[in-house]
């Protein structure tokens, strides 16, 4: 005959098993067994809420010509004459300031004294579309040299 376990021991039972289980906390800046822990890989931050809806409709509307980087190699760009614009340039990015971008994508390439090949997108894009577009724009920046 097998007895049930006296309701008092049941605790320290508990208490035991969760001691043996338990681990011993490795001093700051040690992984286990006293060893350094890995280095975090270094992340990029996050673009925010903005940047990214202007990013989606880039890839919509302007990635054909301008390209994935914004380079001006985009798929169609090779049929055109002239190419398309590099928007990723450092020099670019520094000479023209927001409201010659802005007013570019509103009033595309004949508006602003270009080419006619870029088309306006004024009344296609709603304003917030547009500034968040030129936010998008701006993280293409890549750096000089």
């Amino acid at each position: 005959m097998t007895r049930a376990p006296r309701a008092e021991l049941i605790p320290a039972l508990l208490l035991i098993g969760g001691l043996a289980c338990a681990r011993t906390p490795a001093s700051p800046g040690q992984g286990v067994a006293g060893q350094a822990p890995a280095a975090a890989p270094a992340q990029a931050p996050v673009p925010s809420y903005e940047v990214r809806l202007g990013k989606a409709t880039y890839e919509h509307y302007c990635q054909t010509c301008h390209g994935e980087t914004g380079a001006g190699d985009g798929f169609n760009a090779y049929n055109l004459d002239p190419h398309p614009r590099d928007l990723s340039d450092p020099t670019f990015q520094k000479t023209k300031s927001d409201a010659d971008l802005l007013d570019a994508i509103r009033r595309g390439g004949a508006g602003v004294g270009l080419t006619p090949l870029m088309p306006p997108w004024g009344h296609t894009l709603s304003d917030r579309q547009i500034d968040d577009l030129l936010l998008y724009l701006r993280s293409l920046r890549r750096p000089p040299g």
